[in-house]
């Protein structure tokens, strides 16, 4: 049952500025690769009626069955898809899905992910190291992870994800309690790291918040699924179509910055060559140079949206 509270709290974040830039209507064909609760589909699917169609993609069950629910209050032409963006290439293929006018992706975890008492992505409630955004997947959880990698690993994908300065400290103290006994909780994890933190308790809380990101990361590999699946979404959108993608960190934000930068140039020549010889046309147009963000009021009442950051750009 969808509680009274799923409206107040999932709220799409950057909605406004979403629907001004992709510009849904009328015969409009939609992908929300990241349906979510449903929040920017809903609002898409409602322009783009009576003529138009919206595929959402999602791989968390709990989230599909809320937006299944708004999407059908709102109208039939929609179809949910229970996989992982990731796999964007082969869905397109199943489903025949090519010539789009938009495709929106909205990165990172729901506040009905974080807010769940089960799924392990907050070391503010005591629950098992999950952190798989597809809790019915046969992957490694985060518990996996912290019982069973070694040192090195464990310093690298803490460092690397979670641009901790103190990987190497945690990555010591988490192999150090396992050889003791294996960690099963987010509250066992949160208390080591924050044993071996210097200083305050915000700075304790800051580095459990990066290497609970960081080991989130790992778990659902999401920066190779975000490096694979931007050229395959922009094979799918049509002359003029657009491509949106809100990130909520540096790691994802650099990935798209580069990756829409690079594909908007015809050369890519080192500038010191003489000659282009790297036969490269551009795909696409940036619409801004910098990335959007939200407003103050916005910020204000939807903490999930202080960090979003709305790159968009238009197919050639």
């Amino acid at each position: 049952m969808i509680n009274k509270q799923d409206n107040l709290i999932h709220k799409p974040v950057l909605l406004n500025e979403v629907l001004e830039l992709l510009k849904p209507s009328d015969n409009g064909r939609f992908i929300d690769a990241t349906v979510g609760c449903g929040g920017h589909s809903t609002e898409i699917l409602k322009c783009i009626l009576p003529a138009g169609f919206l595929w959402c993609i999602d791989c968390d069950s709990n989230a599909i069955s809320i937006a299944d629910k708004k999407l059908t209050e709102t109208g039939k032409n929609f179809c949910i898809i229970k996989d992982n963006f990731k796999n964007l290439s082969a869905i397109a293929r199943n489903y025949n899905i090519n010539n789009l006018n938009g495709i929106l992706f909205d990165l990172g975890m729901s506040s009905l992910q974080l807010d769940s008492d089960e799924r392990g992505f907050s070391f503010r409630k005591d629950c098992p190291l999950d952190m798989r955004f597809d809790n019915d997947s046969n992957v490694y959880t985060a518990k996996n992870l912290v019982n069973n990698l070694s040192f090195k690993e464990l310093q690298d994908i803490i460092f690397k994800y979670g641009e901790e300065r103190y990987a190497s400290r945690i990555a010591r103290a988490i192999v150090k309690e396992c050889e003791a006994k294996r960690i099963e909780t987010t509250t066992e994890l949160a208390d080591i790291i924050r044993r071996v933190i210097p200083g305050p308790p915000v700075v304790k809380n800051d580095a459990i918040t990066r290497t609970f990101q960081a080991l989130r990361i790992a778990v659902n590999t999401e920066l190779d699924a975000l490096k694979t699946v931007l050229p395959v979404a922009v094979s799918l959108l049509k002359s003029g179509g657009r491509l949106a993608v809100i990130s909520f960190h540096s790691l994802e934000d650099r990935i798209i910055k580069f990756y829409f930068k690079h594909e908007s140039k015809d050369c890519i020549c080192n500038p010191e060559q003489p000659v282009c010889n790297c036969n490269h046309q551009a795909q696409l147009k940036l619409l801004f140079k910098k990335p959007i963000t939200p407003t103050k009021q916005e910020k204000t009442e939807n903490n999930r949206a202080r960090s979003a950051k709305l790159r968009v750009a238009e197919k050639l």
